[in-house]
């Protein structure tokens, strides 16, 4: 089954490997601040998603060559990608984004940005400093949209509707930034069909990329207290293929597939359990896929 992955997207763009190094700028998020609501969604983590990223008490350069460092034996080719991941990192004034993100795209060994934030947080002052970052070097923004289905975003405590995800598309697409949107399969009440009716509205609605994010269970989320409360259970690892393998046959091939699974800190992670195994989710996801 084909479909275009990141790798070979990034390849073709810039003509080798290229790793994303994980930059935590030290946001927060509306949706933790008390703007949206207090206690985040309801299965983000406390450290909002970024376990992998960098220390936030440093300066963007000095996260950039820890992280450099890190992936060392992994890339050669001295091209990176300064990902900016924890939290909402489009949700501050924006004289400290334009301070945060410059000196990320001024680093020589950095050849784009990646921004994730909230389809919310994209006033016309942001969109009007992406389209400037964008003419420098390369700049995809990533959202977390999770579901089209509103009562399954009312659980997660979202915090915002489906036509604000829409409109922040077609700001984004209007100055040309690389768009991607994350989806998280397994929400619970979410049927398989539920499931790829949000792939299928996310594909048609103009975007560059997508993620696909396995529901994890970690601890201390108020998502783990359902969990053990026996209010849901987590997809069963064959259960999970057979989802991705239909959501893969419905996503255009100009779409390019940044992720086909995750993998939460394993310390942190209640449920389910074969997720820790990375290395046999995606060596099933090939096999399923023919790849």
């Amino acid at each position: 089954m084909k479909y275009y992955s990141l790798n070979n997207y990034l390849r073709d763009t810039f003509g080798e490997k290229v790793y994303k190094l994980s930059i935590n700028a030290g946001f927060t998020c509306p949706n933790r601040d008390g703007t949206v609501g207090t206690r985040g969604c309801i299965f983000c983590s406390k450290g909002g998603s970024g376990e992998f990223a960098e220390n936030p008490e440093l300066s963007i350069t000095e996260q950039i060559e820890n992280a450099k460092q890190r992936v060392s034996g992994k890339i050669k080719s001295g091209k990176y990608i300064a990902y900016f991941q924890p939290f909402t990192n489009t949700y501050a004034p924006v004289e400290i984004l334009r301070e945060k993100f410059y000196e990320a795209i001024n680093h020589k060994d950095i050849v784009a940005l990646s921004i994730a934030t909230r389809p919310d947080c994209l006033g016309n002052d942001v969109l009007s400093l992406l389209n400037e970052l964008n003419k420098v070097k390369p700049v995809f923004v990533e959202l977390g949209l999770q579901t089209i289905h509103e009562k399954s975003a009312k659980y997660i405590r979202r915090g915002y509707r489906l036509d604000v995800y829409d409109r922040a598309v077609t700001e984004l697409k209007k100055t040309g930034i690389n768009t991607v949107v994350h989806i998280i399969l397994g929400l619970p009440g979410e049927t398989k069909k539920d499931m790829l009716e949000t792939v299928r509205y996310v594909c048609q609605s103009g975007i560059d990329g997508i993620k696909l994010q396995l529901l994890h269970v970690l601890k201390n989320t108020d998502l783990e207290k359902d969990y053990k409360a026996g209010k849901f259970k987590t997809l069963e690892f064959d259960e999970y293929i057979d989802i991705i393998k239909s959501c893969v046959d419905i996503i255009p091939e100009n779409i390019v597939v940044h992720r086909l699974t995750g993998d939460g800190a394993k310390k942190d992670l209640t449920a389910p359990i074969w997720s820790a195994d990375k290395k046999k989710v995606i060596n099933a996801i090939n096999k399923a896929l023919g790849r």
